[in-house]
Order: C-alpha cells, then sequence, then structure tokens
C-alpha cells in the first residue's frame, strides 16, 4: 500500500469500528453513527492529531454521559439510555470543526504544523479554532453530565438566584471546574500527538505548551457562553404534571427562566461558533 493511502485506510477503519460501537452501546443512533463516521473519517484522513481530538470528545463524554443515569433520567425530561445522540447532536458538535479540519488540510498540503503565526498567520487561526471548538464542546457535556450530579444547588447565571436543577443556564462550581478539566484534556490530547506528529523548531515546540491553559480557558469560556445563551434565549419551566423542567411552553408548564427562540442544538451551535472564534484569535496573539 502506498504511503500517502495508509492514513486514509487507517481513518475508514478507526471510524468504521467506532461507529458500530458507539450504535450498538446506543451512544448514537443510526443517523448520528453514520454522520459521526463521516466526520471521524474526515478528521483522521486529514491529520491524526485532529482525530485524536475528536476521539477525546467523543469517549470522554460518551463515559460521563453513562454516570448516574438513574439520577439524570430524574432529572432530565430528554433522557435516553447511552446518550443516544442523533444526525443533528453530532453536527452542532462537530460540522463546524469538520469544516475547519478541511480547510487547514488544504492550506498545508495535509501535514500537520506546529501553532506558529510566525509562519503563517491564517493556518494558526484555523488550528486554534478546531482546539476551541472540542474544548468548548468537551466543557459543555462534562459541565452538565457532572453539574447534573453535585449536590450543590445551581444558580441561575443571570441573577444567581437558586434554580431546579435541569434549568437552562443554571451552573454550579462543581460544573465550571468540569468545564476547564474538559478544555484541559482537548489541549492536552492536541500537544501530546502534536509532539509526535507535527515538526518544529525547539522555541515553537515547547511554545506549543501553552495550548492547554487555553484550551481549559476555552472550555470554561464555552460553558459560560452556552449558560447565558441558556438563561436568555432559550426557555426553561417546571411542568406540574411531568414535574421536571421542560424546555417549551404549555398550559401546566411554569416559566422559570428565558425566551423561547433556541433549543439546545442552537444553543450549542452558536456558543461553539463564539468560542471557536474567540481562541482562533487568541492564538494569533500566544502564538
Amino acid at each position: 500500500m502506498e504511503r500517502s493511502l495508509i492514513r486514509p485506510a487507517l481513518a475508514l477503519l478507526i471510524s468504521s469500528a467506532i461507529a458500530i460501537r458507539a450504535y450498538k452501546r446506543k451512544s448514537l443512533n443510526r443517523s448520528g453513527a453514520f454522520l459521526g463516521f463521516l466526520v471521524m473519517f474526515i478528521h483522521i484522513a486529514v491529520g491524526y492529531r485532529f482525530g485524536a481530538l475528536i476521539l477525546a470528545f467523543f469517549f470522554t463524554s460518551s463515559k460521563l454521559t453513562k454516570v448516574g443515569e438513574e439520577k439524570k433520567r430524574s432529572i432530565d425530561v430528554d433522557f435516553k439510555e447511552g446518550g443516544q445522540r442523533n444526525w443533528l447532536q453530532v453536527l452542532a458538535n462537530s460540522g463546524i470543526a469538520t469544516v475547519l479540519v478541511v480547510i487547514v488540510g488544504k492550506l498545508t498540503g495535509w501535514q500537520d504544523k506546529c501553532l506558529d503565526s510566525k509562519e503563517s498567520d491564517l493556518i494558526t487561526c484555523v488550528i486554534g479554532g478546531i482546539i476551541g471548538h472540542y474544548a468548548c464542546c468537551n466543557g459543555d457535556t462534562w459541565s452538565s453530565e457532572l453539574g447534573m450530579l453535585s449536590n450543590a444547588q445551581p444558580r441561575l447565571i443571570t441573577t444567581f438566584k437558586p434554580v431546579r436543577k435541569g434549568t437552562n443556564g443554571g451552573v454550579t462550581t462543581t460544573g465550571l471546574l468540569a468545564a476547564a478539566a474538559a478544555g484541559g484534556v482537548i489541549g492536552l490530547t492536541f500537544v501530546i500527538f502534536g509532539l509526535l506528529t507535527a515538526t518544529c523548531t525547539t522555541d515553537v515546540a515547547l511554545k506549543q505548551l501553552l495550548v492547554i491553559p487555553l484550551a481549559a480557558m476555552a472550555g470554561l469560556c464555552g460553558s459560560l457562553i452556552d449558560s447565558l445563551l441558556g438563561a436568555t434565549v432559550q426557555f426553561s419551566g417546571f411542568c406540574t404534571v411531568r414535574n421536571k423542567v421542560v424546555g417549551k411552553p404549555g398550559p401546566t408548564v411554569k416559566k422559570i427562566s428565558g425566551m423561547n427562540i433556541l433549543d439546545n442544538n442552537g444553543v450549542n451551535l452558536v456558543s461553539v461558533l463564539l468560542t471557536t472564534l474567540l481562541t482562533s484569535i487568541s492564538c494569533l496573539y500566544i502564538f
């Protein structure tokens, strides 16, 4: 097999195996598994480092989704066993990054590059955006999944008043710390795989370590943006019949917060887009 075909072949093998496994374990439904296969294939085929980022996000988030399922079932009105993300959720969590991965592949000639604005502002911006994207997605998921299990009373981010668990825009200290840790995991993954796949000078290589705190900040920032949007443009109300917090108005629903403008996927998409842009710009000044 020619050297140029090795990475696409591995991408096909790994993506197929993971998508099938995720479908069988109910982490993804059929549509989610199909789209998940496509985005994983693209990431790995373009660069092992980008493949590592999406896999770090997918595996850690899927594991946390399964933790404390009984407690989450009693809180989350949209609870699904195993998480079972569909194609729309996969798109919201990987669509922007997939486009950026293809762009950076074209710009670099399908070679791994270090973050170095002296060599290329554009490549540094695009790679930084990919890091910010997955730091945000991972941070939001860890924050939600671990925050829901926290014994602390959530507080609405806009008023700091106590709210019921499951309220959009409700934050806890546990959730915020989890978001930062989740971003740090993405940064660490990027640095480790970058050392293995990207060639750059010693000074530039050492500077790549700054990706870890940057990604941690991106994870926290993304979670805060998500919470702010959730508290303002996403509806939350308490249903007296189901005895749970719900995301749509109704005759048996008493409003808690937010306007009924965006749903959860919309909020995720906007927060990811904003965090991607902020991280991309930050990389120009840091690297």
